[in-house]
């Protein structure tokens, strides 16, 4: 439920009853008073269910000098008998389209503060990479501005707002800029020469990337289309959500220009444009179907060509970028791979049946060698019992047949597998 505040020339205030009682309105109240210019209005005071605000916003808007105040927040109106308080207050809906455009539009205020988060959100990225502190990037993910800016661009592209889209998508590449200038600042003023493992270890793209912000565009727009007390999620929570795809390659790519490492800045890059792509489209579709179109309520200014060139540009852009990704394998598919070699990896040690696998790390060496996807795989084992071969020919046995498979499986790899045969004590 929601709580408006209606003033009305006087005389008028018997239409906005009426009005209001034709939405089923709760708790409603009329009174005379007079406004900050001493003219003689009507002010109704009413409650009505939060689908139901852009009807009666609609059918308010030609009575004359209308102003309408409309409390952002929930409210329970409560009616005799007092024995159904339960049932009145259980039923919790969405919030209105207006209500979720116009909190899209104040958070596009001061840049001042945003620009500021933007640099500390770099400052705290860059100390968890430089240092290897996983918590560290947990907390730049829940600093970082970035979620605002993309989720107000799938606002603007479910509207179809030229105004809200532009300046949505300057402050998200803004605020991408500063955090990445912050990145390579520190790194150049601490004198970084080589790349951290935590670096490496984010850098790297999975097959299912595109999983991650399809998933936080959906619910950073289930968390802005519902009520307060329906939302099982806290704000928080679905904003670190679209920080998390974000702030960890912009910090990459800040630190890898810093040292001359452009296979990490084009990791990063093609991260972030993924992460948008993805955020936008989800997020954008869902807002249309919780009833945000391109013409409401007080709002005339958007436009279906707009929206439909936002979803046009947006599908092609992450089609070219799934493209880019699956025709360069290994290249932008390393995490994936290394696991499927790994998986392919224990399976070989299993089947030579020489020795029992201890331990197995599969990983791609960021040093660039010519021609190569250097894939490195350290494998620890411990003979079977009752295999009498000698140490030296099971990592033998194993290295080949491990390499064999490998390159059966067209990974498009080269493997330099290091086999240690552990003996007991």
């Amino acid at each position: 439920m929601r709580q408006l505040i209606i003033q009305v020339p006087r005389g008028h205030g018997d239409t906005v009853i009426n009005i209001a009682k034709s939405l089923d309105a709760q708790n409603l109240a009329e009174f005379a008073a007079h406004n900050g210019e001493d003219e003689a209005i009507d002010v109704v005071i009413l409650h009505v269910s939060n689908h139901k605000v852009d009807p009666l916003l609609a059918k308010l808007q030609d009575l004359p000098k209308l102003h309408i105040t409309l409390i952002p927040s929930a409210v329970i109106p409560l009616q005799p008998p007092a024995s159904e308080a339960p049932e009145q207050v259980k039923d919790v809906e969405t919030l209105s389209p207006i209500e979720v455009f116009l909190s899209g539009l104040q958070s596009v205020g001061s840049w001042r503060g945003f620009l500021a988060y933007a640099a500390v959100a770099g400052i705290v990225v860059w100390i968890g990479l430089y240092t290897n502190t996983t918590f560290l990037l947990v907390a730049a993910m829940l600093i970082a501005p970035f979620a605002g800016p993309a989720m107000n661009t799938a606002i603007a592209t479910a509207r179809g707002d030229y105004q809200l889209l532009w300046r949505s998508l300057l402050r998200y590449f803004v605020a991408l800029a500063v955090t990445i200038l912050t990145t390579w600042t520190l790194s150049l003023i601490l004198r970084q020469e080589i790349a951290t493992s935590l670096m490496i270890a984010n850098s790297q793209v999975s097959a299912v990337a595109v999983f991650l912000p399809l998933a936080a565009g959906a619910a950073g727009a289930l968390n802005l289309v519902q009520s307060q007390q329906n939302s099982l999620v806290s704000g928080a929570a679905t904003g670190m959500l679209v920080a998390a795809s974000l702030a960890p390659p912009t910090g990459i790519v800040g630190m890898a220009t810093a040292i001359g490492r452009w296979d990490m800045v084009t990791d990063g890059i093609f991260l972030l444009l993924l992460q948008l792509c993805g955020i936008n489209l989800s997020a954008s579709l869902l807002f249309r179907v919780y009833g945000l179109s391109t013409q409401g309520t007080r709002y005339q200014r958007g436009k279906k060509l707009v929206t439909r060139l936002a979803w046009i540009i947006t599908v092609i852009a992450l089609s070219l970028l799934l493209t880019w990704q699956f025709i360069n394998s290994p290249y932008l598919e390393r995490s994936t791979i290394a696991q499927q070699a790994n998986a392919e990896l224990q399976n070989v040690v299993k089947q030579v049946d020489l020795a029992k696998l201890v331990e197995s790390n599969v990983r791609f060496t960021r040093p660039n060698i010519e021609g190569e996807n250097t894939l490195l795989c350290v494998v620890y084992v411990q003979r079977q019992q009752g295999v009498t071969a000698s140490a030296g020919e099971i990592r033998s046995r194993l290295t080949q047949a491990i390499q064999t498979r490998l390159n059966r499986e067209g990974f498009n790899v080269t493997p330099l597998v290091d086999v240690i045969v552990l003996e007991k004590g």
